[in-house]
């Protein structure tokens, strides 16, 4: 339960000094509000100041709620103590044609009535407030609709005895109720707040600090249940039988903590309650889970129903874990990589700004700072597991983002205007390996697990699983199944996989000449192959792809044999280039020669498969040849002004 103790310390420590985008307080949650009703002090309806809420910003309300009804389901639902839906609050629901839940078709005034109770004993109990009495004496009169009808804020049907159901013609020109309700919901499922306007400042019943302190103060009351709580050690504590739920989003229904299993085993045959098993305090449980349903909303990595959330126990901004390189690093640090030349390793340039970045961090948490990464996902509607869960210092969360981030880094092209040196996020990693099986609804559980196995290489510096970085690796090579940009974003993730997880090897971003190892060098030849073939075939003005891009695949299984077809298709361009310019061609034979005289008689003729290393040396290979030119007889390296195609100044 260290879990619930962290979010419990983290209130208890943001509460005093946190933005006005604050956790919810305790024994409340937020409902999207359809419909606003403005009533004054003696709880008179205001004629003409009843209104419908398009705005989805504006629907978002604050309400009080007990423990059933912050969680509640099912045939008979549990009313909300203040706002709720028409069914609840409108005595005259029945009458205009409404439909309550199908457990209240034996006594349909039974919700009304129940709301009514609650309101009354928060009305004439030692901790009321003028809105309640204000709201109870107008509810009271069981005049909603009727008064929702007259302000024509609810459509009713041709003879006027019932609230309409439907509209005819365009949705624009329907209702404007019709348009702030979800789809497949009815006006009369419409959920209403209220305004009371008085002599007092505040009017918004969902915006009053006092009414929340008023709903808090005697809801706590209420309670009776009394036992050991497990977070602060309390031994009287008032104890919480049901938990908040809601965590990822308001329609969510799984809980982390839940005992309402009565006929089950999930307590019974150890425990006579559920109590016995583990005993949470209702101020601790409503804390912590207000506190993690604003951390998802505020910082959360969501993939689908998965969420991944980090934080320090201060309140402090910390780094996601989650993110890629660029949008780790911010506009403030983002520089486009592409011009960069390759005279050196430019994965020292990326550090610099990384460290730099990562120094305005560790200025403000302090090294034994308490930062917590936590995973959540639900395999039923009702009940939700963490599935990753780390507690850490802060030098120590710090440390592992920048190793990542450092080990994983290598170019990058993600689209035309986000070109980066860096790693990759999980999700890009994901996408990589599996490509659109990982899209839609229909790829959330291959996406989501993929990103599972991801964060303990993140977070605990575990090798990165060798079935993904393989699967990178194949699919990269699979170059005639891409589109282009996906060709290029794909050897960019599989590049920095395949290098991060052979750390020891210690591979630079730049070409590495002296490197000699077959894998290597074979990607280096395949490189040159592609750029003699490419450069051809611009100057015939043709646009198609290489015959070392579509024999990519085959080449990475079958290195020589295919390397003997590749050779062989390339003697049409090289005549081609031999006539345009010879000094050219010239450079290329250079380039084949001293590859070819680096690699060892016996690497060469293995005709056995190719590690991800060979993409390592393609891609520094290609990137070389965008930074430099042809020149008096000798490769010399572009200038920035020399723009992307241009490839030759001058010839021998």
């Amino acid at each position: 339960m260290s879990w619930i103790q962290k979010l419990y310390e983290t209130y208890q420590s943001c509460s005093k000094g946190i933005p006005s985008d604050i956790p919810n307080p305790i024994s409340h949650t937020t409902q999207m509000a359809h419909i606003e009703i403005t009533i004054d002090e003696q709880g008179n309806f205001r004629r003409g100041r009843a209104k419908v809420l398009e705005n989805k910003e504006e629907q978002k309300t604050l309400i009080p709620c007990t423990e059933e009804s912050g969680t509640r389901s099912g045939r008979k639902p549990k009313n909300h103590p203040l706002c709720d839906k028409l069914q609840y609050i409108a005595g005259d629901f029945v009458k205009y044609g409404g439909k309550v839940t199908s457990g209240f078709q034996g006594k349909p005034a039974e919700p009304y009535e129940s709301l009514l109770d609650i309101l009354l004993k928060w009305k004439e109990s030692e901790h009321s407030h003028s809105m309640v009495r204000a709201i109870y004496s107008y509810l009271k009169k069981g005049s909603v609709i009727a008064d929702l009808v007259s302000d024509g804020v609810l459509p009713t049907t041709k003879g006027g005895t019932s609230v309409a159901e439907s509209f005819e013609g365009h949705k624009k020109s329907a209702s404007p109720i019709f348009r702030a309700l979800p789809p497949g919901q009815v006006p009369m499922d419409a959920f209403v707040r209220f305004r009371v306007e008085g002599d007092g400042v505040e009017t918004a019943a969902w915006e009053s600090e006092s009414l929340q302190k008023s709903w808090i103060s005697f809801y706590n009351s209420l309670l009776n249940s009394e036992g050991f709580c497990v977070v602060t050690g309390e031994e009287k504590a008032k104890l919480a039988d049901n938990h908040p739920a809601k965590l990822r989003h308001d329609a969510d229904k799984a809980k982390l903590i839940s005992s309402n299993d009565l006929t089950g085993y999930t307590f019974r045959g150890r425990f006579l309650t559920a109590n016995q098993a583990v005993g949470v305090s209702f101020q601790v449980t409503q804390k912590a889970h207000s506190m993690l349903q604003w951390l998802i909303r505020r910082q959360a990595f969501r993939s689908g129903d998965q969420v991944f959330v980090s934080w320090a126990i201060t309140g402090k901004q910390i780094p996601d874990p989650c993110a890629n390189s660029w949008d780790f690093l911010g506009e403030g640090f983002q520089i486009d990589d592409a011009p960069v030349l390759q005279s050196s390793d430019v994965g020292q340039a990326f550090a610099f700004r990384f460290r730099k970045k990562l120094a305005g961090y560790k200025a403000n948490i302090a090294d034994t700072e308490d930062i917590v990464v936590m995973g959540l996902d639900s395999a039923t509607p009702g009940r939700m597991a963490i599935i990753f869960y780390r507690e850490l210092t802060g030098s120590e969360f710090l440390r592992r983002i920048e190793k990542w981030h450092s080990d994983f880094s290598w170019f990058q092209d993600f689209g035309k205007n986000k070109k980066f040196i860096g790693a990759p996020s999980p999700k890009d990693i994901a996408w990589c390996a599996y490509g659109k099986r990982v899209e839609g609804s229909s790829g959330s559980k291959l996406l989501n697990a993929t990103i599972q196995r991801l964060l303990p290489s993140i977070i605990d510096g575990r090798l990165v699983p060798r079935d993904l970085v393989e699967q990178c690796v194949r699919r990269t090579s699979g170059r005639v199944g891409l589109e282009q940009w996906e060709f290029r974003k794909c050897l960019g993730i599989a590049c920095s996989l395949y290098r991060g997880s052979n750390n020891e090897r210690r591979y630079i971003m730049a070409l590495e000449e002296d490197r000699v190892s077959r894998d290597y060098l074979y990607g280096r030849l395949l490189a040159v192959a592609d750029q003699i073939e490419l450069k051809a075939l611009q100057l015939a003005n043709e646009n198609r792809g290489t015959t070392a891009s579509r024999l990519m695949q085959r080449f990475s299984d079958m290195p020589l044999s295919t390397w003997k077809t590749i050779e062989e298709a390339l003697k049409p361009y090289r005549d081609r280039i031999q006539a345009r310019y010879p000094g050219l061609l010239h450079g290329y034979d250079e380039l084949l020669d001293a590859i070819h005289s680096k690699m060892l008689i016996g690497d060469y003729v293995a005709d056995g498969r190719l590690s991800g290393e060979y993409l390592l040396g393609y891609h520094c290979q290609k990137q070389w040849f965008r930074d430099h030119k042809r020149a008096k007889g000798q490769w010399v390296p572009k200038s920035v002004d020399d723009g992307e195609n241009q490839e030759i100044d001058s010839e021998e």
